[in-house]
């Protein structure tokens, strides 16, 4: 057996710790071929040119990425599942993320106007007060556990303003953002899948009905935005297409910068030194999140389908055959990161990690990311000068082999 052979992505042990596996698959086989069947691609060079090529590396992927709404259910790792859902939810809508040009295009521009880096600068003001509301919240506390408290509410609160859905719903969000997550990563039992199924059907009713809300009466929404949004000619989005294009905005623009948040703190509470130097000049702290994005890499990569026979690092691809482009082991390649392995808020080339993707599939909700990571480090910082992990944290992970990020993190406050 090849010693690669002995990993999987899919294993917890190395969805816990994966960083030993993806040295050696750098090392051993930069394209390699797993026991799965799929291609793993694991170099920083080798994922950028694949990105750079979508017509030989597809993301029409959507049928494989349905997971818990397929509305299947047999014997798994968790039981006999409760047989079929009531109900099909929507089917799959290739809109951005699962889509290739031209018809990609379409829905980019269309987004792009409706989420424009104008739109988030005038947000600064905006997301510091959410922020420090959450603060104000848990303030005169000793201890925090900082992923429940602030790294979940703050993005979560913000998309869902964005979107313009109640705050009074945002319990209901949380529930089915997770459950769009959680077939995601691969690692959940049948009837989990079907769980998560009803409740991604009750998040598409949901967003169906305020679609129809906005149609005929458009409010300053992202929503409102989505639904109205026409460039250059191209037809407004059916509410089918909204609805897939809303989903991914709440996963990207929730569940990824939860774990970005929280990883940041743990990233700079691990490290003294880095953290008096990020307090000493706060001009780092966009940098220090970049730094955060390369080495947690919330998204950990992203899969892609051989169009036709492709030739990649020396290896054949056959059409058809199935490639993940794992972000995570390409951000740690010493090739483009020297002392990859060492978390440096002063890191000169941080930012050419491709945790938000590249080219066409770049995502379009990262500078509202970035803000918000940002605006967290600096506003906890200052506000609690004496910050540190409590003491029993695991650092454990969320079992997913796509997704990657904390259980919780116990703070001391003071």
């Amino acid at each position: 057996m090849n010693d690669l052979d002995q990993y999987s992505l899919f294993d917890p042990e190395v969805v816990e710790n994966p960083f030993a596996y993806y040295a050696l698959v750098r090392e051993q086989a930069p394209v390699h071929r797993t026991s799965m069947g799929f291609y793993l691609v694991s170099t920083h060079a080798l994922c950028v040119e694949a990105m750079r090529d979508p017509e030989a590396f597809s993301s029409r992927f959507g049928a494989a990425m349905s997971g818990g709404a397929s509305g299947r259910a047999s014997s798994g790792k968790g039981g006999r599942a409760s047989g079929r859902i009531e109900e099909a939810p929507l089917p799959v809508t290739d809109t951005l993320l699962t889509n290739d040009p031209p018809s990609h295009t379409r829905f980019r521009k269309l987004v792009n106007k409706a989420f424009s880096p104008g739109r988030v600068q005038q947000m600064d003001s905006y997301v510091s007060k959410t922020a420090n509301d959450l603060i104000d919240g848990f303030a005169e506390r000793r201890e925090l556990e900082l992923v429940e408290r602030f790294a979940v509410p703050l993005p979560l609160t913000v998309i869902a303003d964005q979107l313009g859905v109640p705050r009074a719903d945002m319990g209901d969000f949380k529930k089915w953002s997770d459950a769009s997550v959680a077939p995601l990563g691969g690692m959940i039992s049948e009837q989990e899948q079907v769980d998560c199924a009803r409740l991604v059907i009750e998040l598409q009713k949901y967003l169906a009905d305020r679609c129809e809300e906005r149609r005929a009466s458009p409010t300053d929404d992202l929503l409102s935005d989505l639904v109205h949004a026409s460039v250059d000619g191209e037809s407004p989005l059916s509410t089918a297409e909204v609805i897939s294009v809303a989903q991914q905005f709440l996963v990207a623009g929730n569940e990824t910068t939860t774990h970005l948040i929280a990883a940041s703190f743990m990233f700079l509470l691990e490290n003294p030194a880095q953290l008096e130097r990020l307090r000493a000049d706060p001009s780092l702290i966009p940098n220090a999140v970049e730094e955060s994005l390369r080495c947690e890499t919330p998204v950990q990569g992203m899969w892609r389908v051989a169009a036709r026979d492709v030739e990649l690092g020396g290896e054949m691809i056959p059409k058809g055959s199935f490639v993940m482009l794992r972000y995570a082991a390409a951000n740690r390649d010493p090739a483009m990161f020297s002392d990859p392995e060492r978390f440096d808020v002063g890191r000169e080339n941080a930012r050419e990690h491709l945790s938000f993707g590249l080219g066409i599939h770049f995502c379009p909700g990262a500078a509202l990311a970035r803000k918000e990571a940002a605006v967290a480090l600096s506003l906890m910082l200052d506000r609690f000068p004496s910050l540190r992990l409590a003491g029993g944290n695991d650092f454990a992970h969320h079992p997913s082999m796509l997704l990657r990020g904390l259980k919780r993190l116990d703070l001391e406050l003071r």
